[in-house]
């Protein structure tokens, strides 16, 4: 019968070094992360602004028929005497589903001053998007777009993109990204109350 040997490693005069060092540490971060969460807390709740700046443009709207969400056809014509928000976008896309609240309140707030937003979904079914924009209360008008028409048209394939044009049929701002409610009243509004 074979005894074994248990021996003891021999230790390191600089592991104990290293570990009060390591636990130093943890206790040194943990008390900085609880100093600036209590900073944030006590500050003035700020808001998160995640849309970029329009880029000012100026070209006619191009021409653009589809298809609404209920199968009926409907052109960029049929609004020439509105402030026209063109937004493309998809159900699948995280910062498109995110910009929709803010859209569809600014949409709300402004309908009765000549505005209107045109929701074109990239791609998806008829059937899908109809869904969609109910469970998301959407009552902006939307339209299925399965060929990148709209994309096509206004030469970005960027998802969101959005195109605010005038009364007159002119495109007068452009924007790639989530557009946050800040912007709209910054960049739009103005265009609201212009002859």
């Amino acid at each position: 019968m074979t005894k074994k040997i248990h021996r003891r490693k021999k230790r390191n005069p600089t592991d104990g070094l290293k570990f009060t060092l390591g636990v130093g540490l943890v206790l040194i971060g943990l008390a900085a992360f609880l100093v600036l969460a209590g900073e944030k807390s006590s500050a003035q709740p700020q808001a998160v602004t995640r849309s970029v700046t329009p880029m000012e443009v100026n070209y006619p709207a191009p021409e653009l028929s589809l298809e609404n969400v209920h199968g009926a056809a409907e052109s960029l014509i049929d609004y020439r005497d509105k402030v026209v928000l063109v937004n493309n976008w998809a159900t699948w896309c995280p910062p498109c589903k995110a910009e929709i609240p803010t859209l569809q309140a600014y949409y709300e707030t402004h309908t009765n001053d000549g505005f209107v937003i045109i929701g074109v979904e990239a791609g998806e079914p008829q059937s899908d998007v109809l869904k969609f924009v109910r469970e998301n209360n959407m009552t902006y008008p939307v339209w299925i777009d399965l060929t990148s028409a709209a994309m096509k048209a206004f030469r970005n394939e960027s998802l969101p993109s959005s195109y605010v044009i005038d009364r007159k049929g002119t495109v007068r701002l452009a924007w790639v990204g989530e557009i946050s409610r800040e912007m709209l009243e910054e960049y739009v509004t103005p265009l609201l109350i212009e002859n």
